[in-house]
Order: structure tokens, then C-alpha cells, then sequence
């Protein structure tokens, strides 16, 4: 069966704090969330962490790049003990223009092969307490002696998530991560076509069982009293992810390669309505729920069992802040497991 859980990836810490709350009344499995230019996922998810008691919690994601592997370690180290063991750690490396200019690094090459020598490299670090931890790799060098005692962490191992869009990328998480995120672009052809054969031949190089391997997916939901808006705010979030230039073998491998290419056009013309207009009813489908809460509650079943984990958000991208946080308290209240739902 499975699992539910809520993505936060607007507003502040106050909001985030509030939002996990409720969602832990209202019976959902997790509360994840990412960052981006203005939002760290590791303060957020502290903040989560506190706020909560039983609800797990998670990073999706946190950039692996721009942040040394003993920091992104200790990072995690101190979220698994604030939130006592509830901890996934959900990493991305964000496109190569991403990498390069958000976070200075100089070899933007190979994101595959730095995940594949990252991932390891951090569960030797949560061991340190054990001794040294020496290593010479392609993009990290460490070579780390205790000087005092190290208590040993919270657990021997906190669940380590990649994201992965292109094969490469997910062969990544079927060679050592515990799972991986899918991105709210994929659809049932390029999960069946591509993600799911990808994921297989990581594990099988890796010597690992498929089934040890999670898949989360996200799933942008957007309720309102009038179908036809909360399908276009949906649309504007689906055009949002659509529009840079990598996701283009995506789009053409899911059947959308025409809608993608006239998103990106429309990106580029700074026209944000008809990059909306250009998400075709068969995409949005295939990548979001959106409706009356009865229509979205109806929907999800269909996306979601693609999912070892679903985790819902509420869109943002041309959206004023105060849609955004009525809409995710409407996600909140309408796949509440309490008879009563929310008071």
C-alpha cells in the first residue's frame, strides 16, 4: 500500500512548522521539504522535526552539491536525532546550470558518478565513531583522524533518497541509495519505458535486490470549487518544470515532446500564460491531480500506486501566497484519515 505524505515548498519557517503539524493530525506518513534560491531544506526540516512527534520527515531534496560531504553528514546526523530516528535524507544535484551557478562548482560533469561516490562516502562518515575515514575520489578528497571521542549516531544508517530524472541518474539510485525520488514530470510511459529498466540495471551493477530500492513520487494536487481553475494552476506548475532545456528527452520519451517544445518557447518569451495554456489535458493527467476535492480524491489512486510513497504539494508558480497556503490546507483536509477530518 501506499504511503502518504505532504511536500512543503513555500512559505516560511512558521508556515512549515504549522503545515507539518497538521498533517501529522491528519494521519499522513510524512512531511518533506526542498529548497531552493530562498529555502534551506535542512533548517526547514529541523523546524519540522521539532514541531512533531511521530510524522516521519524529509529532505526532497537537499543539494548535494554546495555543501561538503562531513557537513551534509552532520547535517543529517543532527535532523535523525532532533526528529528521533524519523529522517530521510533526500538528495539532488539540480541541473548542470544549477550546479555551476548557484553553487560554484567548477566540474559539473558526471552528477551520476559524484552521487554514486557521495552516497557511500556519507554513511562511512556516520561511522566515524569507528575510526578514520580516508578517501580519494574523483570530485572529493578526505582524509578525517577523530581527535576526541565521537558518540555514535541516533542510528547506523539514516535512509539516503536521490533524485533522478534522466537514466543515468536513476541507474545512480538503483546503485546505492535507499530510494528515489521521482520527479513530478514523470509520467506511466517513462516510469514503465525508461525509470523503472534504469533502476534495474543500477541494482543488478550493484549486486542489490530491486525491492530494497523505494520509489517516491511527487504529485502536484491543487483543489478548488472550480475544476477548470485548479487544473490550470496545476498546468502552470507542470510548464514551470517542463520549460528548461534538459527535460526535453523526458517530454519526447513520455509522448509530449510538441507541448514541451512550445513551454519552452513561451519561457523564453517570458509569456507565463501561454506556457500554461501549452500543458495539454493528457499531461496533466498523467502529472497532477486537480479538481473539486471530490474529483481529486477520486484521481489520486491512479498516480499514486505507481508509488512505494506519494507525497502531495500544493503548485506555486504564478500563484499568490495565500492561494498556495489554502490549497495545501485543502490537500491536508481532503485526504485527512481522521473520520471527522480536520476541526
Amino acid at each position: 500500500m501506499t504511503t502518504r505524505g505532504i511536500t512543503v515548498l513555500a512559505g516560511g519557517l512558521k508556515d512549515t512548522r504549522e503545515i507539518a503539524r497538521r498533517a501529522e493530525a491528519a494521519g499522513f506518513d510524512a512531511a518533506w521539504s526542498g529548497e531552493f534560491l530562498h529555502r534551506s531544506a535542512i533548517v526547514s526540516v529541523a523546524a519540522t522535526a521539532a514541531a512533531t512527534t511521530r510524522i516521519g520527515v524529509g529532505t526532497a531534496i537537499a543539494y548535494a552539491v554546495g555543501r561538503s560531504p562531513l557537513v551534509l553528514a552532520n547535517d543529517a546526523r543532527f535532523l535523525d536525532e532532533l526528529s528521533d530516528g524519523r529522517l530521510v535524507l533526500g538528495l539532488g544535484t539540480g541541473t548542470r546550470r544549477m550546479m555551476q551557478d548557484w553553487h560554484g562548482v567548477s566540474d559539473p560533469d558526471g552528477p551520476a558518478t559524484r552521487m554514486e561516490e557521495l552516497v557511500p562516502l556519507l554513511r562511512r562518515l556516520w561511522r566515524l565513531h569507528e575510526g578514520p575515514v580516508r578517501h580519494q575520489g574523483r570530485f572529493y578528497s578526505l582524509d578525517i583522524t577523530p581527535t576526541a571521542d565521537i558518540q555514535p549516531p541516533t542510528r547506523p544508517a539514516v535512509p539516503i533518497y536521490t533524485a533522478g530524472v534522466n537514466p543515468r541518474m536513476i541507474e545512480a539510485a538503483g546503485r546505492v541509495s535507499d530510494g528515489l525520488i521521482c520527479h513530478p514530470t514523470l509520467s506511466d510511459r517513462y516510469l514503465d519505458e525508461v525509470a523503472r529498466p534504469a533502476l534495474a540495471r543500477g541494482a543488478l551493477k550493484a549486486g542489490r535486490s530491486l525491492g530494497d530500492i523505494r520509489l517516491k513520487g511527487v504529485v502536484i494536487c491543487a483543489i478548488a470549487d472550480d475544476t477548470a481553475s485548479a487544473r490550470r494552476e496545476a498546468a502552470a506548475q507542470i510548464a514551470f518544470y517542463v520549460a528548461p532545456k534538459a527535460y526535453g528527452p523526458v517530454m519526447e520519451a513520455s509522448g509530449f515532446a510538441a507541448e514541451a517544445a512550445e513551454i519552452r518557447a513561451a519561457f523564453q518569451a517570458g509569456d507565463h500564460r501561454r506556457m500554461t495554456d501549452a500543458v495539454s489535458d493528457a499531461m496533466l493527467d498523467q502529472m497532477a491531480v486537480a479538481g473539486t476535492a471530490d474529483e481529486v480524491r477520486d484521481a489520486l489512486p491512479a498516480l499514486e500506486k505507481r508509488y512505494d510513497h506519494a507525497a502531495l504539494y500544493s503548485p506555486s508558480f504564478t500563484l499568490a501566497p495565500e492561494r498556495v497556503a489554502e490549497n495545501t490546507e485543502a490537500v491536508i483536509e481532503t485526504f485527512a484519515r481522521r473520520s471527522d477530518r480536520l476541526g
